[in-house]
């Protein structure tokens, strides 16, 4: 796996104060983690923007703070309520010799052969599962390939991902990440609006009556 670097410096300013980094083109974030007191940092907020695009948070990433480096994964990205840009990041710093629990993204790949052929839908479940491991075994994210689902009605669940030993599935076995439905049945809507005059010239033909 290749070691993703983003350089840091320490951080002295804090509070309101922090605006002022910001002006000045700085990102400031923190890290924090087991054994080891928050570190406030800053970093260059254009870089670190290209570096977290589509990060997920069960990506290792190495912070290098002065040159101390530090294992992290992304905790929280706080953005910009109007504009979207980043204003700060949290990174949890873990142990390469600990076993810690992360939230892992699934993604969906290829065609469902009964979506092509008998016209089906996907419905999607879980898209996220959890898991236990070392850092260095975290999966970034999780492929399911779609094109075992061949009739309306298959399935695919959590029991039937294929991770590596080391990586412990603690999500439900049982939850479904996708399942195949037949399609719904539409009245088509040209028969609604031509259904419409019919009752309403029935009604007054009964009001001639009366």
């Amino acid at each position: 796996m290749e070691e993703r670097v983003l350089s840091a410096e320490v951080r002295t300013v804090i509070g309101k104060q922090v605006k002022a980094l910001r002006r000045q083109g700085s990102l400031p974030a923190v890290i924090y983690g087991h054994n080891l007191e928050p570190v406030p940092i800053t970093l260059d907020a254009k870089e670190a923007s290209r570096f977290l695009a589509g990060t997920t948070s069960s990506q290792l990433l190495t912070i290098n703070v002065e040159g101390v480096k530090h294992s992290t994964l992304v905790r929280e990205k706080q953005r910009h309520p109007v504009r979207g840009n980043l204003i700060h990041v949290d990174f949890l710093a873990v142990s390469m010799t600990e076993k810690l629990r992360a939230m892992v993204i699934i993604d969906t790949d290829g065609e469902a052969p009964a979506v092509r052929d008998f016209d089906g839908y996907i419905v999607s479940g879980v898209e996220e599962i959890e898991v236990e491991c070392l850092p260095q075994d975290l999966p970034e994210r999780i492929v399911v390939d779609l094109s075992s689902l061949g009739a309306i009605g298959d399935a695919i669940f959590v029991r039937d991902l294929q991770l590596p030993a080391a990586v412990e599935i603690l999500t439900d076995l049982n939850e479904m990440i996708v399942l195949v439905t037949a399609p719904s049945v539409e009245v088509e809507e040209e028969e609604l609006v031509s259904a419409e005059p019919e009752v309403i010239e029935k009604g007054k033909k009964e009001e001639e009556l009366e």
